[in-house]
Parts: C-alpha cells; sequence; structure tokens
C-alpha cells in the first residue's frame, strides 16, 4: 500500500521506516527542510538503536522516501498518518494540538481519492472528531475515512516494539477503512499480534489510560522504597514479591529517580485535563504528577544529606543525563531538576552520558562534560548514578574508587551491587535498599 506519514519526528520516522520494511511504499513529510535534507543522506535527527540501518536499507529498496511537499505524497496515498507533535499546553496542561489541525487542513485540499486519514499522534479524545469535521468542511466532496491508531513505543526498543508488538489498537467505523488498515498490518498476522478494533474514541482513550497506568506503577514502587528505605526492607525484593503475581506483573516496578521522557509527563497531564474537562476527574493520575514532580526534586535533597547535609564546594561526578537509556530525549528528565538543584547548593558538576551531552548542554548551563563515565568519576566527592545505561553496570568499581576524591556513590537506578560496593570500601546509597547496621 502507499502510506503518507506526516511528520518525521520520533513517532513519524520509526512508524514510517516499519511501515517500509511491512512492504509498503512511504513517504516521510517534514516541513523542516533541513531534517528533510539529511534523512535524504542517511542521517538521523534522533537516536534510536537500529533505526539509522532500518532507514537506509528502505530508502536503497525504494521502499522509503523523504519530502517537504505534503501534497503529491497524500495526492498518491491510500493512507495518511498523522504523526507531529502534541506538546504539553503552555498554562493549562492541555495537549497543544495545533500542529495536529493545521496538518488536517493540508491534508483536507491534497485529498484526490478515497483515503483513509490516521491519527498516529497521542491525541485528547475527540480529536478524531475535530479531524474528521475539519476535512468534510474544506472538502465536502471528499472519499475518506478518519482512524485512531495510537503507538506504544517505547523509546531505545521503538523498532523492536513496531515490528513485535503487544497489540495494535486500530479505532475505526467503515468497513471499508478497517479493510485498509488490517492491510497495512497484515504481516503482524504472521506472529499472529493481537488486532483490537474498536471505536475512534475508546483508541484514543486507550492510549492516554496506557501510559497512566504504567505512570502510576512507576510512582507506586517508588513510593513503596521510600518506605522500604524507613523501614529496612529491599524494594527489589519486594517488586519481585508482588511482580511474579500474574495480576500485577513484573514490568514497570524498578525504582528511580521519576518518570520522564516524551510521553509519560505530557499524556498524564492530558488527561487530567480532558477528564476535568467532562467532570470525569482522574485523582489517582493527579496524585502520580504530583508525587513524580515531587520525586525529582527529592533526589537531589537525597544526595545532599548523603553529603552529610551540604555539598557546598564538592565536585559531584554525574553518570546519565537522558531520561532513560539507549535514547538522547532529555525531555522531562529527571537530571533537569536533579543537576541544577545541586548546583545551586553549590557543586561543581562534571557529567558523562553516551547520547545525551549535546542536548543537556543547551538545558543545563554551567555543566562540565567528560569523554568518559571513569572521567566524570575523576577527583569526585561523590558519584551519582541518574541514568541506566548498560555500561555503567560494567564499569570497575577499583577503578572508580581510584579515580575519585572520596569513594561515595549515591545510586539513583541501583546498578551497582550495594554488599560489593562497601566491600570495596565505599560509601553506597541506592534507593529502596537497606542501610547497613550499625
Amino acid at each position: 500500500m502507499r502510506i503518507a506519514m506526516i511528520g518525521s519526528g520520533y513517532v513519524g520516522l520509526v512508524s514510517g521506516a516499519c511501515f517500509a520494511q511491512f512492504g509498503h511504499d512511504v513517504v516521510c513529510v517534514d516541513k523542516d527542510e533541513g531534517k528533510i535534507a539529511r534523512l535524504r543522506k542517511g542521517e538521523m535527527p534522533i537516536y534510536e538503536p537500529g533505526l539509522d540501518k532500518l532507514v537506509t536499507d528502505n530508502m536503497r529498496a525504494g521502499r522509503l522516501a523523504f519530502g517537504a511537499g505534503l501534497d503529491e505524497a497524500v495526492a498518491g496515498a491510500d493512507a495518511v498518518f498523522i504523526a507531529v507533535g502534541t506538546p504539553t499546553r503552555r498554562g493549562d496542561g492541555h495537549a497543544d494540538l495545533s500542529y495536529v489541525y493545521a496538518a488536517t487542513a493540508e491534508i483536507a485540499d491534497a485529498i484526490r481519492g478515497y483515503t483513509v486519514v490516521v491519527t498516529k499522534s497521542t491525541v485528547p479524545v475527540g480529536t478524531g472528531r475535530e479531524v474528521a469535521r475539519i476535512i468534510r468542511e474544506a472538502q465536502p466532496a471528499a472519499e475518506f475515512d478518519v482512524c485512531s491508531n495510537p503507538e506504544f513505543l517505547r523509546e531505545g526498543a521503538a523498532i523492536e516494539d513496531f515490528m513485535k508488538p503487544d497489540r495494535v489498537v486500530i479505532g475505526v467505523e467503515s468497513e471499508r477503512a478497517r479493510d485498509v488498515m488490517a492491510g497495512i498490518y497484515r504481516p503482524l498476522n504472521l506472529i499472529q499480534t493481537p488486532m483490537v478494533f474498536t471505536n475512534i474514541e475508546t483508541a484514543e482513550v486507550t492510549k492516554y489510560a496506557g501510559n497512566a497506568f504504567l505512570a502510576t506503577k512507576i510512582t507506586f514502587i517508588n513510593e513503596i522504597a521510600d518506605l522500604c528505605e524507613k523501614v529496612g526492607a529491599d524494594v527489589h525484593d519486594v517488586a519481585r514479591g508482588i511482580g511474579l503475581d500474574g495480576r500485577i506483573g513484573r514490568k514497570f516496578l524498578h525504582p528511580g529517580p521519576g518518570f520522564g521522557g516524551s510521553c509519560f509527563p505530557k499524556d498524564t497531564l492530558a488527561l487530567a485535563y480532558t477528564a476535568r474537562e467532562v467532570d470525569a476527574p482522574q485523582t489517582i493520575v493527579e496524585q502520580v504528577i504530583e508525587i513524580n514532580s515531587s520525586r525529582k526534586k527529592k533526589m537531589a535533597r537525597k544526595v545532599i544529606d548523603f553529603c552529610g547535609g551540604s555539598v557546598s564546594g564538592l565536585t559531584i561526578g554525574v553518570l546519565g543525563l537522558t531520561f532513560k537509556a539507549n535514547t538522547d530525549d532529555m525531555r522531562d528528565a529527571p537530571s533537569l531538576d536533579i543537576v541544577p538543584a545541586l548546583q545551586a547548593a553549590g557543586a561543581r558538576i562534571v557529567a558523562f552520558d553516551p547520547e545525551g551531552m549535546t542536548e543537556a548542554g543547551r538545558m543545563i548551563p554551567g555543566i562540565a562534560f567528560a569523554k568518559t563515565a571513569y572521567e566524570a568519576a575523576t577527583g569526585a566527592d561523590v558519584l551519582v548514578v541518574i541514568t541506566e545505561w548498560h555500561e555503567f553496570r560494567g564499569l570497575d568499581p577499583r577503578r572508580l574508587k581510584e579515580a575519585m576524591r572520596k569513594p561515595r556513590i549515591v545510586d539513583l537506578r541501583n546498578i551497582f551491587d550495594p554488599e560489593e560496593m562497601r566491600g570495596l570500601g565505599f560509601a553506597y546509597e541506592g534507593v529502596g535498599r537497606p542501610k547497613p547496621r550499625n
């Protein structure tokens, strides 16, 4: 089939490349001509493992192309996916849908034959109906259907999530559109992927409900971690004990400094706003938002308390700045709260992140960057782990100790073994782990 992907950001680029890998002819469109020029050269605007090869392979095969002009791509498409940004709107927390509606207006002008217009962007309930209204008003005679097909991609594992998804959710209300969408996803029939066909509103709510539930699991285990620290329990054993219950599950029960990224913060805010708007407040989600925001700030206090109540004049080595491993995404990363708070308390920060330092340099003034994790540890009075990059797990603790001024570690991701680190002479503190008894 012929697919036009409007927006070549994270969701649009990954989805477009994966659809091309399915065998479809895909054109990814973006107003940023510089981005399009780089993509045509095989240069990725984001870091996502395996994406560069997937894009270049499908470009060479002639199934994937990039352009700045929407008209031609839409006119020849069986399906047009809207994959533009929906950032949090300033002032009220609602999703900013201006990019979605601007793209819709352009699509309306470009439709030539029957077309399925698909919202791939994360959008609040009711957006699909408004997309249909805009197109119908602009082109009363147009043959089209609107469909909601939310994405469920984890940054750092997006290609695997797309090619081997847990499920595909499709909100659609005509058999003709259902047939088109079933055809697009037909390759997934080979691995018996569940296809959830429902109406548009249900698909839109499903996306937000899924992200809100995962954010709630993260927040729950973080609060349990706080309890564990007070009573001498180990949160990892607690997580395993409850996670083995099939009703709960083991995923998203790893404690840390709070969730960030492009999805959970903005999607929980948008869900809360939408729910209040229709008089169905989501009080649990609102509490999750508040707790997660305060947790990031508390992590800086945790470091300061570990250092005896003051970090003034200390050099702090920071390992990891992105909101999670295997991405260069700094959006709502815990480091954006933790590092400035430590700087404000008088600390000098030397940080290392495998992919996020360029973006972090624009967002955190006054930070110094190291070329390696060991360099970040050199001369440090304390080492703070903020992001769980796999390469940090393989660091040699003895080498870290030799490099540091004082062998102290605050491990906000629990990547090190407490007994091993203390046995090597480190003062060590994790999250939700029992402290040594006096």
